[in-house]
């Protein structure tokens, strides 16, 4: 494993999932992926509420993985966290650094001093009355949910040696190649209660938004519906990719159906919000990854509603895959949910 080496790790609602990346001369290379699948209800919309099922089941994932050390980036997007673009008048980024909690705490739902700030600068624009200003993405958390994550991780034994935006994660694993292809594009990872939503233009992050919907919803309407446990609504919703057509499947295709035109509305609703705040760089395509991607129909959904190209993201495309252990059909099965822990490693450059 030439070179040093780095470790995204994503603890979803319902899985946790960790890559480790090798940044050598022959550039970047996935090294090992893995995922456990957690207990129900013991993370809820991004939060971990159980810490000791969820540190076992990260040992697990360290065991049967092979990372070859404990040091992570650690992930984080939850109901309690915000992203919103934000004018500030410009200062040396050091001071904007100390300010940061004096200039933003009039735009925050939450008392400053129990929040985690951090400020991502886009552009330098001067203001009608030929002020200096610096225009940018604030990001927002509320603290104990952070270290409820980051404690659970080193109750596994592991050393959290940084925390980032999961949008972030996002942007970096699908939005490094679309200088020459497009301006601007929609990233969207789906996940199973939690959906990230990144506009950027090559690269650059022009929106952000998080949605506390995703593939989880789609089988807790089934199984509504149905009047049926959760993990055999899971079952019949992925015969419906398998073309079975029995009555019970049919049902579920009517509540998959209604449930996915509502995150579709959703995520037009967070696009046209974009779209009406930047009518100078509007969204070109949309890529699309997670667990939820899967889901049939969804991407011809997504196309019909925005009127915009839509495509299955790839996370792996600008890494090299190494020794994982994974085969071909095992690495087809990850690939789209390695957005978020493959991004996560990435912020390690």
């Amino acid at each position: 494993m030439a070179g040093r080496t780095a470790i995204g790790l994503d603890i979803g609602t319902s899985v946790v999932r960790a890559a480790e990346l090798s940044f050598g001369r022959g550039g970047i290379t996935l090294e090992r992926y893995g995922q456990v699948v957690l207990p129900e209800g013991v993370v809820r919309d991004g939060e971990v509420v159980e810490p000791g099922p969820v540190a076992n089941c990260l040992r697990q994932l360290w065991h049967a993985t092979g990372l070859s050390h404990k040091r992570v980036i650690l992930g984080v997007a939850n109901q309690r966290v915000i992203v919103r673009q934000l004018d500030l008048p410009w200062m040396p980024a050091e001071d904007l650094r100390a300010g940061l909690p004096f200039q933003v705490q009039d735009f925050l739902p939450m008392p400053v001093d129990t929040a985690v700030l951090d400020f991502f600068p886009l552009e330098e624009f001067t203001d009608p009355q030929n002020k200096r200003m610096l225009r940018g993405l604030l990001v927002a958390a509320a603290r104990e949910s952070v270290l409820a994550n980051v404690r659970c991780a080193q109750a596994a034994g592991l050393t959290v040696t940084q925390v980032d935006l999961t949008s972030f994660a996002v942007l970096r694993s699908m939005g490094r190649r679309t200088a020459v292809e497009v301006q601007t594009e929609a990233l969207i990872d789906i996940g199973a209660k939690v959906t990230n939503i990144v506009v950027h233009s090559a690269g650059t992050p022009r929106f952000v938004r998080i949605l506390l919907m995703g593939g989880q919803d789609v089988t807790d309407a089934a199984a509504e519906r149905l009047g049926i446990p959760g993990h055999e609504a899971e079952a019949l919703k992925q015969q419906i990719c398998a073309q079975d057509r029995s009555e019970d499947v049919a049902a579920v295709t009517r509540a998959v159906a209604a449930t996915a035109q509502e995150f579709v509305d959703e995520v037009r609703g967070s696009l046209d919000y974009y779209s009406a705040s930047n009518p100078g760089a509007p969204v070109e395509r949309i890529l699309v990854s997670g667990g939820g991607s899967r889901l049939d129909g969804l991407l011809d959904r997504l196309a019909a509603a925005t009127r915009l190209p839509v495509l299955p993201g790839d996370p792996l495309a600008m890494v090299r895959v190494g020794k994982t252990g994974l085969d071909e059909r095992q690495l087809e099965f990850v690939t789209p949910l390695a957005a978020v822990p493959v991004g996560l490693a990435l912020g390690a450059l």
